[in-house]
């Protein structure tokens, strides 16, 4: 799994802005830091240091300024990062005032809209001056169901220039899928759209938006963008609060103004998947996600005033909060919103060229279904403009790496990320000074002291444990809504190893540097006791030409656990016994005999979060006859009945 498939000409390297903060280092501090490995070595040595230089290096106006950088306790958590500090989130996703294009939105249907940096600000100055005057201040709950448009970052950019807190999911998720979320932190104020496209289709959500307005006593005002349902009234909504149209609630215009908050103020509310049950609503600060943001973009991605983001993500992932802070690096994100695939396969790689995209974000799912429908997107498309293609939300298996370089584009650096909701940001990360090795993850982030470490809790290399990091970093959460003594936090991320964070994931650190993901902990099969990832088995079951997705449990069965594989396969193939002892072979000939499945069986859909994550504890729920919780989490629900009562698992 070491072959490497790029590496960064001197030349790239020397234009980076990874390379750049590398010198800056140096000069500041008399040092000959001299590659990526010495740099994240300092960072975790040196942190107050390194955050220091983050600060500086991307010029981060503080109204006051603070009296440390950190001081913590003898445990995490227990971190005050930047005490007495002051500032402003959107304050500096919006310091470009030019008319240079900001943002372009763009939809399934061909629509376009975008706003140079001046016009941006002027709506957010004008929606301020309307959400202030509708009683939002510092520390209210802006909520919004909405779909990826422009309007979406204008909300979030008023929202937060005024101390309150921003907190969103997409129109796709179900009724009591919004309601367990937003009954949570009670909004003062909730944006959504009556209706919202996908796939050639227009859903109306009025009579959604009806429901949960009923379970929302806390509302004052209401904001609907008619989007695809553009005869919607205000006085199709049922509520107490106020209502009013999007294009009625203010007038664009004038300069924003910026109240300033403490560092760790409370920026963004986001949640976990809610799968196993309610969802927890992490709390993150404004200063951790701006100096982690900053990070990540500036030096990790290599964005800057000259390039566009695209990522396809809808407004409920953390992905949406990590786009568009591309803005505070100067960069312009460019919105989509609806199917990928809409009107066809090639509907976001047109925009590549249309829109001169520089990095493009996406999910290991949407370049297998490229790859599986046969796309070469290097014969069809230009991607001149096309340096970095981003990738998370699973582990990318192997096959993809060589997709990449094969059909989409050699010299490309294709970044394969893993970090999660839980610290809105990464713990494993690309960087454009480091090899892409075929399979891998290029290693860890700046100033996250990461480590894989085994049951006993020492740190282990080259071997499978718990990724872990083990000192405090600024994008770590502040607490959970409504866990005041910081219980819930704590049994969530410090219960494993007390003192330590605990991501949840099954990973492990390469000799070199690099990591793999092996798959989530608590989906970890364990038969006859040894661990064994998901991703391990995925990543061979992919190599199947028949099998388009599968997922693996593991069943309890004879007082031990035994490995079962759901594979769904293309349209025509039936599962018989010489594609059972295919897919056997495969797996049984690039692991161990552990990982061969014990039975497999065919499914007509695997069952996905509305994010696209293979939902495993819920089938493993569903096998076990236990009750799958808060299915609305799921953008395929009716997929679970499949897992039930299967007589192919009493035996």
């Amino acid at each position: 799994m070491s072959d490497i498939l790029w590496q960064p000409t001197p030349d790239r390297i020397a234009q980076s802005r990874m390379d750049a903060f590398r010198r800056f280092i140096n000069e500041r501090h008399q040092l000959q830091l001299s590659d990526y490995p010495a740099l994240h070595a300092w960072s975790i040595d040196q942190r107050e240091a390194f955050w220091q230089a983050i600060v500086d290096f991307f010029e981060i106006r503080f109204h006051q300024a603070p009296s440390d950088v950190l001081v913590e306790g003898e445990q995490m958590p227990s971190a005050r990062w930047f005490p007495g500090a002051t500032l402003n989130f959107a304050e500096h996703l919006l310091r470009r005032r030019d008319d240079a294009v900001a943002v372009v939105a763009l939809d399934e249907s061909g629509g376009q809209e975008q706003l140079t940096w001046a016009e941006l600000a002027a709506h957010v100055a004008g929606l301020q001056k309307s959400l202030q005057a509708a009683g939002v201040s510092k520390g209210d709950r802006v909520a919004a169901c909405m779909p990826n448009t422009w309007q979406t970052l204008a909300g979030m950019l008023a929202t937060t220039s005024l101390g309150a807190i921003w907190s969103c999911s997409s129109p796709d998720f179900g009724t009591h899928g919004v309601i367990d979320r937003f009954g949570q932190i009670e909004p003062k104020v909730l944006i959504t759209c009556a209706g919202y496209r996908y796939a050639g289709k227009v859903i109306d959500q009025r009579a959604k938006v009806n429901e949960i307005l009923e379970r929302l006593p806390s509302l004052q005002q209401l904001i609907i963008l008619p989007y695809a349902c553009p005869d919607a009234r205000a006085e199709d909504f049922k509520t107490t609060a106020s209502v009013a149209l999007w294009s009625d609630f203010y007038r664009c215009g004038g300069e924003p103004a910026f109240v300033d908050v403490p560092f760790d103020h409370p920026l963004y509310i986001l949640y976990s998947s809610g799968t196993t049950g309610v969802p927890k609503c992490i709390v993150h600060s404004t200063g951790g996600v701006l100096l982690q943001h900053l990070k990540e973009h500036g030096l990790h991605v290599d964005l800057g005033p000259e390039d566009r983001l695209f990522y396809y993500t809808t407004c409920g992932w953390m992905m949406w909060n990590w786009l568009v802070s591309a803005l505070a690096v100067g960069s312009a994100v460019v919105l989509y919103d609806g199917s990928p695939f809409h009107p066809g396969p090639k509907r976001l790689l047109d925009l590549i060229d249309q829109q001169r995209i520089s990095v493009f974000g996406t999910s290991p799912k949407y370049l297998a279904a490229l790859e599986s429908q046969g796309l070469k997107p290097r014969q069809t498309h230009d991607l001149g403009s096309l340096k970095t293609i981003l990738s998370t939300g699973s582990a990318l298996a192997p096959h993809s790496y060589d997709y990449v370089y094969r059909d989409f584009k050699t010299q490309v650096c294709l970044a394969s990320m893993s970090g999660g909701t839980d610290i809105v940001s990464c713990f494993v990360n690309g960087n454009p000074l480091s090899a892409v090795r075929r399979g891998e993850m290029q290693g860890k982030s700046l100033g996250m002291a990461v480590q894989v470490w085994n049951e006993a809790g020492q740190a282990v290399i080259g071997e499978k444990g718990e990724l872990v990091c083990t000192r405090h970093f600024p994008a770590m959460p502040i607490g959970l809504w409504n866990d005041p003594q910081q219980e819930k936090l704590r049994a969530s991320y410090f219960s494993q190893f007390p003192g330590v964070w605990a991501q949840g994931d099954y990973a492990e650190e390469l000799p070199h540097g690099g990591f793999l993901i092996h798959g989530r902990s608590d989906a970890v099969l364990n038969p006859g006791g040894v661990r064994i990832g998901t991703a391990e088995i995925y990543r061979q079951v992919e190599k199947v030409e028949q099998v388009l997705d599968s997922v693996a449990i593991g069943q309890q069965w004879q007082g031990d656990v035994r490995v079962v594989l759901f594979v769904r396969l293309r349209d025509g193939v039936t599962l018989d016994e010489a594609l059972e002892q295919q897919i056997r072979q495969v797996i049984r000939a690039n692991t161990t005999p552990r990982h061969v499945p014990a039975k497999i069986l065919a499914v007509s859909d695997i069952p996905r979060t509305i994010s696209g994550k293979v939902v495993e504890l819920a089938v493993r729920n569903v096998v076990h006859g236990q009750v799958v919780k808060n299915t609305d989490a799921l953008a395929n629900p009716e997929a679970l009945e499949q897992f039930r009562d299967r007589l192919e698992l009493t035996t």
